[in-house]
């Protein structure tokens, strides 16, 4: 007897009420799409769970694609049987003699049919009975069992299971809206787009490029970083901003210590140009509260002057090694290390202002001229699209929607 489908268990989003069947139509269409390479597999849904029909491909490389997909709370592998009361104890017995070292077990039934004769308790007993009686070595221990074997009575069907898998929570991207994430190349702002990623948002990147100051290898490293970020949705549009003589020319025509303020105000107005014509609601940073000069309370209330969006700041209270441990659970972190500087890194002045004042950040900002510099810049910005290298999109599983 072999394990024939995947058991998919919602979390979080179970309870989004009269909304849920719009995050689980979301849930569906990106399992899909992950799940391209599989072809004999087949998926169905239900309002509280969701299925993968193995049809003969092996499980554990599609449940390491299912780990990746935000909305998923857990999963199992399950043995699918008739609703009969032989057939589920033959598949029970399975269950129990297939993992090593489980010395004790319990078995816990939900008796979703309530046309099945036995009721939920009785079949825990029924169960039960069978397998002491069936093995040798094996004890009931209904507190912390080695192994907890889950019988769930269907209609079209009983589903057995005993290991649960962890999966990446949250919800599925594509149901939050869109968000521009301010791509850096640095350890922040990865791991920034995919917290905000497991709240269901969307993102595109932006990134400032400064050539000749920072190099074709910066730039690549911040398209690394976009593809990586691929794993957690459909695709990543990344926007790279010829940002060098616009940045010259600001620098040239302000006090130094006011550089790194003004060019972030830049960077935002810049930002919202390009949310506006995408139809992004929103932006994402890798801000940490007290990083920086740039990251203080002060400085970030002066940059945010120039912008009404909504800025997404995910890891604003998070310790730095804590960021890093989920750069390197996401794979980002041997990317971000690489010595390639981007343009905020090159023209950091030595003295920064930690406690900008905005008016008169306005005031210098007034006496500024960029002359066609600035829209010159964004008419030449190069957008790339990334989309997950093991997946595709594709039409062959519309029939299932």
């Amino acid at each position: 007897m072999q394990y024939n489908h995947i058991l998919i268990r919602y979390g979080e989003m179970a309870l989004k009420g009269k909304n849920k069947k719009h995050f689980v139509g979301q849930l569906s269409h990106n399992v899909k799409f992950k799940l391209k390479k599989f072809p004999n597999i087949e998926l169905t849904k239900t309002h509280d769970r969701m299925y993968v029909l193995l049809n003969g491909e092996e499980p554990q490389p599609i449940i390491e694609v299912l780990k990746d997909i935000f909305g998923i709370q857990s999963m199992s592998l399950a043995l699918k049987v008739n609703s009969e009361e032989e057939a589920i104890k033959e598949a029970a017995l399975h269950t129990l003699t297939d993992p090593a070292g489980v010395k004790t077990f319990k078995i816990s039934t939900r008796r979703v049919d309530k046309q099945f004769p036995i009721n939920s308790q009785d079949m825990n007993r029924v169960l039960g009975g069978h397998l002491l009686q069936s093995t040798d070595g094996y004890t009931v221990d209904v507190h912390q069992p080695d192994i907890e074997i889950s019988v769930e009575i269907r209609k079209e069907g009983t589903y057995i299971t005993s290991e649960k898998i962890q999966g990446a929570g949250g919800l599925p991207v594509g149901t939050a809206g869109k968000s521009l994430l301010l791509l850096s190349g640095g350890i922040d702002s990865p791991v920034a787009g995919y917290l905000t990623m497991k709240r269901g948002v969307e993102i595109e990147a932006i990134h400032f490029h400064s050539p000749p100051f920072t190099s074709e290898r910066s730039k690549q490293k911040v398209i690394d970083l976009a593809k990586k970020l691929t794993r957690f949705g459909h695709k990543v549009r990344l926007h790279v901003v010829p940002f060098t003589a616009l940045q010259q020319s600001m620098f040239r025509q302000i006090p130094q210590h006011y550089g790194m303020t003004i060019m972030r105000r830049l960077m935002l107005q810049i930002s919202e140009r390009v949310a506006e014509k995408e139809g992004i609601l929103s932006f994402t940073t890798g801000e940490s509260l007290g990083q920086v000069a740039s990251q203080t309370m002060e400085s970030m209330h002066t940059i945010n002057q120039v912008t009404n969006y909504p800025i997404i700041r995910p890891l604003v209270a998070m310790d730095k090694l804590d960021i890093i441990d989920i750069s390197k659970k996401i794979d980002t972190y041997d990317i971000s290390i690489r010595p390639y500087e981007d343009c905020c890194t090159v023209f950091v002045p030595k003295q920064p202002k930690t406690k900008p004042d905005k008016e008169k950040v306005s005031g210098i900002e007034a006496q500024i001229d960029y002359g066609e510099e600035f829209e010159r810049t964004i008419e030449n910005i190069e957008v790339l699209e990334f989309y997950d290298e093991e997946a595709e999109e594709v039409n062959e599983f519309s029939d299932l929607f």
